[in-house]
């Protein structure tokens, strides 16, 4: 146990959680609810797609090896027809897009590249077999497996699935996480906090974290600067897949969770990570479930659930993989920070592909929720590095 660097951790996350987990018990879903659910089958093709050779643009099906030439229309195939016959020598067909390719036809010349007289038709440029026809299997074949358990499922995959005939999947059940707020200054959201409270924003963010992740969010009760009643909340929340608290993680007096989670027998992989905010954060297991204790000020909390306690979450999930999948935008103005931490700033996004810029936006510490409020996205800053100029590529996290 001891302090890690920001990808040590995220290799630790990584190493202990799949190779301890089990996968979870199976379901089946409609299709229409299966948006960001994770796969837990192997999906056969139903049959060769395309099923049929297929055009790709409106114009003519013809012998390549009879182009350029003039030619004779011998008929027409549409999308949702099949030609009745084959090509003959000298003749094409008109054909549009997505119609199957008659057969003895092996290209399809484009119509701007024609030029129609009756039932003539003249072909102003040569072809090569196969140009413009997609192949029949050449995008699988029948019996292939097209999806593999451990996807996510989002619109590519439906439409997949729907163009199997399936009108449902088997999914993982979604993993269950339990969020314990803690500390004698949190209040629930409903009360009027005095002077030196604050409301419980923590586990209501986190559960909808936890949510847009694909999980099961458990909102735990408060647990109290009071040993017994926190121990007892711990292993109540240990009852689910994943469990995370927030708050009680620090050097202070009454931070009590480590105490508490040693108590219990818990082993822990890192205490700290160097990055901010977040960096007095604890990853451990205890009684067969994983736990992180994330910092309690807001945005380390979220941060921190973010890049490491997600991809925990993800793989006791079922995904096969949970890779954190940076952006890159232009520094729209000079920046500098102190060395030794990988720091997740919040930031202002804006542009589109090369044009995208990214701004740091004016926070007052971790604890500024309405600086989070103002961004949509967190500047990645190395550790190794103290200055950038305006116009300099910085990796981003969309928010």
């Amino acid at each position: 146990m001891g302090v890690v660097t920001f990808p040590e951790a995220r290799e630790i996350v990584e190493r202990e959680v799949s190779a301890a987990r089990r996968l979870p018990a199976v379901e089946v879903v409609d299709l229409a609810c299966a948006q960001g659910r994770v796969l837990a089958e192997t999906v056969p093709a139903d049959r060769d797609y395309p099923p049929f050779d297929r055009a790709t643009r409106d114009g003519y099906a013809v012998r390549a090896a009879e182009t350029p030439g003039r030619l004779r229309i011998a008929g027409q195939v549409r999308a949702g027809t099949e030609f009745a016959g084959s090509l003959g020598e000298g003749e094409a067909i008109e054909i549009m897009t997505g119609a199957p390719v008659p057969p003895s036809a092996d290209a399809v010349v484009m119509i701007e590249h024609t030029r129609r007289e009756g039932d003539q038709v003249e072909i102003e440029r040569g072809l090569r077999p196969g140009q413009n026809i997609v192949a029949r299997a050449s995008e699988t074949a029948a019996g292939a497996a097209a999806l593999e358990p451990g996807r996510r499922l989002d619109y590519p995959e439906i439409a997949l699935l729907a163009s199997f005939g399936r009108p449902s999947a088997r999914v993982y059940r979604r993993p269950r996480v339990a969020i314990l707020p803690t500390g004698d200054e949190v209040v629930e959201i409903s009360a009027t906090p005095r002077s030196f409270q604050i409301r419980n924003s923590n586990a209501h963010s986190l559960a909808a974290q936890v949510g847009r992740a694909g999980g099961e969010p458990l909102l735990l009760p408060i647990a109290p600067d009071e040993p017994v009643r926190t121990r007892e909340l711990i292993e109540q929340g240990l009852d689910a897949d994943l469990l995370l608290l927030s708050g009680g993680v620090s050097m202070g007096q009454y931070d009590l969770v480590e105490r508490v989670l040693a108590e219990l027998g818990a082993e822990f992989f890192f205490d700290g990570v160097l990055i901010q905010p977040g960096r007095p954060l604890v990853f451990g297991r205890a009684r067969q479930r994983f736990f992180f204790g994330l910092p309690g000020n807001p945005l380390s909390t979220m941060v921190t659930f973010e890049v490491l306690a997600r991809a925990a979450m993800e793989l006791l999930g079922g995904v096969s993989e949970a890779p954190l999948r940076f952006l890159h935008a232009r520094l729209g103005s000079d920046f500098r920070h102190q060395t030794g931490l990988t720091r997740f700033l919040p930031a202002a996004l804006s542009g589109c592909a090369a044009g995208s810029v990214v701004n740091p936006v004016k926070w007052q510490g971790s604890g500024d929720v309405v600086a989070l409020s103002r961004c949509n996205a967190f500047l990645v800053a190395s550790p190794e590095r103290e200055e950038w100029k305006a116009g300099e590529w910085m990796p981003v996290l969309p928010r």
